[in-house]
């Protein structure tokens, strides 16, 4: 017997995750430091500086980042690291 279908329990989680980073966001709250806030492409490209699409260029040739739900974020800290070691 199935309670639940996969695609609504998808469902459930997608809105559960939702909701709690539109309460992140509108609290303004902090991460703890041990967790990494991310970084989405508009926000590191004001950061670093440099245009969109020079951004998804580098995406290309092996900048790391996520993408989660049709959106790319990329970690600061390996942003930088990568950033360091290319030189």
């Amino acid at each position: 017997m199935e309670i639940i279908n996969n695609e609504a329990l998808s469902q459930c989680i997608r809105e559960a995750v939702r909701a709690e980073l539109q309460e992140h966001f509108r609290t303004g709250s902090t991460l703890p430091p041990q967790e990494e806030q991310l970084l989405s492409k508009q926000e590191l490209a004001a950061e670093l500086g440099v245009s969109l699409v020079t951004l998804t260029d580098w995406m290309k040739k092996g900048l790391p980042f996520l993408r989660m739900h049709k959106r790319v974020y990329f970690k600061k800290s390996e942003v930088l690291k990568i950033m360091t070691t290319k030189n």
